[in-house]
């Protein structure tokens, strides 16, 4: 699927689009440069998840949790890590067994721990600074939608 956006309010559109369709143990992985619009797009997730929090990114935390939802969201920002090694010794396989939702920006520094991920690539488009083209790849049971 993919989708031309042309504010972050666009963009999180698309993403609570795409939790209407998630389940237990879902994960993505997002790709996209600093300021794509990995984080609006994660807003958009727990929107459409139910999560009443304010929802900012994991920067300097490593991951956020959101637990208001039909399910739990965890937001993780792995720029800081260099390999999957440190993914697991802060408790990945913990996370993904508490049934919820994990949102992964930066995915690339991860990448083999992040097998079957629904993929969301988020590019910015050169003439227009607001504009951003989404590709979602990947789940199986994702169905096509609309914004």
């Amino acid at each position: 699927m993919r989708f031309l956006t042309h504010s972050a309010l666009d963009t999180e559109r698309v993403g609570s689009r795409l939790a209407a369709q998630l389940r237990a143990g879902d994960v993505i992985a997002f790709y996209g440069g600093l300021g794509a619009g990995k984080t609006a797009f994660t807003r958009g997730l727990a929107a459409g998840l139910g999560v009443t929090d304010a929802v900012t990114s994991p920067t300097y935390t490593i991951v956020n949790e959101y637990l208001t939802g039909r399910l739990p969201l965890f937001h993780f920002d792995m720029y800081r890590l260099s390999s999957s090694e440190e993914l697991f010794d802060i408790g990945w396989e913990d996370y993904l067994a508490r049934g919820g939702v994990c949102a992964v920006e930066w995915s690339e520094n991860v990448a083999d721990a992040l097998t079957g991920a629904i993929c969301v690539t988020i590019e910015t488009v050169a003439d227009d600074e607001t504009a951003r083209v989404i590709t979602i790849t990947g789940g199986e049971t994702l169905e096509d939608f609309s914004i």
